[in-house]
């Protein structure tokens, strides 16, 4: 006897959308029921290819049809809250994509939403969901580096600023730090066990612009894309302080003099460390000697297709079971907390504590 399928609501249909309609297509207990996008054409687009049966261009009618059970919501920043609030009021289990919002009041308006509804709320952390994460993860967890007392994290584009809605801070909220390292913050965070950040000192810089006059190098830009609209920074950089004497640096960018692109994340720890972009590399000592380790497994890399159906897969379940998500709305609600200190204190050019 068959199980009736899961039906899911995809709001927003812009090039994010892809990496969940292609992880959702996987599932078998799940069908994409419905997609929404204010553009008519761009959901219908995605409908074709998916072969999805509805069509809608206001997120508030898919909400009202009673079949839809869940719904990814791969909108603009700025949309989220109003989004997840309308979406758990309506009965709806909700994957938001990072970052949660844009400000920590529209964070905590969301953690007390999904407390009254009791409905499933998973944030987009996809790198947490990846198969090298959770290898490191279990490493950590039984001890194997000791205490990770310090993290080193870089998200670093020459030429990348994507302009359009990722470069209007109205919308986006920010630049690369609330686009790009969310994900690394994000990352560090959870391997080092999610101890609370007490305090961030950060600073961000406005120097080179969108330098949409560069020639001979091509980057990734919005649907949107304006080359004569910017107004978010062009890098930003922090040191983040955790209860019990652990930190974190961070530094990424839309655009930098800097030779090459660049992702790393790199955990160090009382006994071992691992570095676990752009190669996972574990790190530790045996006989008074150093051994650097390759782990034997089907990708020394991030993967983030796979990523996103492990992290698909987890709503899922979540959504069926009443499970706590591994990127809860409160991972969500302290991300919003340390980014929103970081620009604060840029702008102020002091430290920050957070309550």
């Amino acid at each position: 006897m068959k199980t009736e399928k899961m039906k899911v609501g995809l709001i927003g249909a812009g090039s994010i959308s892809e990496m969940h309609l292609q992880a959702y297509a996987q599932l078998e207990d799940v069908e994409v029921a419905a997609v929404c996008d204010l553009i008519q054409s761009r959901a219908e687009k995605r409908a074709l290819e998916y072969k999805i049966p509805l069509i809608y261009t206001d997120y508030k009618e898919l909400l009202a049809n009673p079949s839809i059970e869940a719904v990814s919501i791969c909108t603009w920043n700025q949309s989220h809250e109003e989004i997840c609030l309308a979406a758990l009021r309506a009965g709806k289990h909700v994957l938001v994509e990072k970052p949660l919002c844009k400000t920590v009041e529209e964070a905590n308006r969301i953690a007390e939403a999904v407390r009254e509804t009791g409905k499933t709320l998973q944030v987009g952390f996809v790198r947490r969901y990846d198969d090298n994460a959770q290898l490191v993860k279990r490493f950590i967890d039984e001890g194997e580096f000791g205490e990770i007392y310090y993290a080193k994290a870089s998200y670093i584009r020459r030429l990348g600023n994507p302009g359009g809605w990722f470069a209007d801070s109205r919308r986006s909220g920010g630049g690369p730090l609330i686009d790009l390292g969310v994900h690394i913050i994000d990352l560090c965070w959870y391997l080092m066990g999610c101890p609370k950040p007490v305090s961030v000192s950060g600073n961000t810089y406005r120097k080179l612009g969108n330098r949409a006059e560069i020639r001979n190098l091509s980057f990734y830009k919005a649907a949107d894309y304006d080359p004569d609209y910017n107004d978010v920074e062009d890098m930003a950089n922090a040191l983040i302080r955790f209860e019990g004497g652990a930190s974190l640096y961070v530094d990424v960018s839309f655009t930098l003099h800097a030779k090459k692109d660049e992702v790393a994340v790199k955990l160090y720890g009382e006994k071992g460390g691992v570095e676990v972009e752009p190669e996972l590399i574990m790190v530790g000592e045996k006989h008074q000697t150093i051994l650097n380790i390759s782990p034997q497994t089907d990708r020394s890399t991030i993967h983030v297709p796979n990523a996103f159906l492990r992290e698909i897969s987890h709503f899922i379940s979540c959504c069926k079971t009443g499970g706590n998500p591994i990127s809860s709305v409160e991972s969500g609600l302290t991300m919003m907390k340390i980014l929103c200190g970081i620009y604060e204190s840029a702008e102020k050019g002091a430290e920050i504590k957070l309550g």
